[in-house]
């Protein structure tokens, strides 16, 4: 655990962030590459936009109005409200796109990716269409027909790499976890009903017991 950091701290850290590490690691991404984020103010998007920032990309952050600080403070050099207005209708081109919230598709987002570009979401999309995309683009190296852009899934087998990642970068004044609210462990019903509605900002800890605060 970093020093400095308490348990709360740190176990907000670590599932947003190993997520994130492995949508990122799933392309070929360079320093001044163009990344969108849908969902940059939840668990995995906060911490997806300050691993990009650490690995130099230019990003564009999609959240709601009250986030819009936020996302902003965390890395991202452009944000879309998307209370007032569609990001798949951007007039920006987008090397990768990513859905750290699942709500998208590959076909909206289709028309923001650059020739080549990879989108990525956290869930499995509608009828599970992002793994058999992944396939395709595994098979074929691309979507056929789609201008060389493809889907990859974000599979996370390496635990361990994505927390001494997080673990550097936190002793370096570089990540930090965000936390909506705190729950202790007798209100844990509550605190996935809080979640279920979809609107947290970061991550929902649950306190275990006090002395670990």
């Amino acid at each position: 655990m970093p020093q400095g950091f308490n348990y709360q701290q740190a176990g907000a850290c670590i599932e947003g962030a190993h997520y994130a590490y492995n949508i990122i690691n799933k392309v070929e991404l360079r320093k001044g590459q163009k990344v969108l984020i849908n969902g940059a103010s939840g668990g995995i998007g906060t911490a997806t936009v300050q691993l990009l920032r650490h690995f130099g990309a230019d990003i564009t952050a999609v959240c709601n109005t009250k986030n819009i600080g936020l996302v902003k403070s965390l890395g991202a050099n452009k944000v879309i409200d998307y209370t007032k207005e569609d990001f798949t209708k951007d007039s920006e081109k987008y090397d990768h796109v990513f859905d750290c919230v699942g709500k998208s598709t590959f076909g909206k987002c289709r028309p923001i990716l650059k020739p080549g570009g990879v989108y990525i979401s956290s869930e499995l999309g509608p009828w599970s269409q992002n793994i058999f995309y992944s396939l395709i683009s595994a098979i074929f190296g691309k979507i056929p027909g789609k201008e060389g852009k493809k889907v990859k899934f974000p599979y996370p087998p390496n635990i361990l790499r994505s927390i001494k990642l997080v673990k550097k970068l936190i002793e370096e004044g570089k990540f930090k976890s965000v936390i909506d609210r705190s729950y202790p462990l007798e209100e844990i019903a509550d605190a996935f009903r809080y979640v279920e509605k979809g609107q947290k900002t970061g991550n929902v800890s649950i306190i275990v017991d006090d002395d670990l605060e």
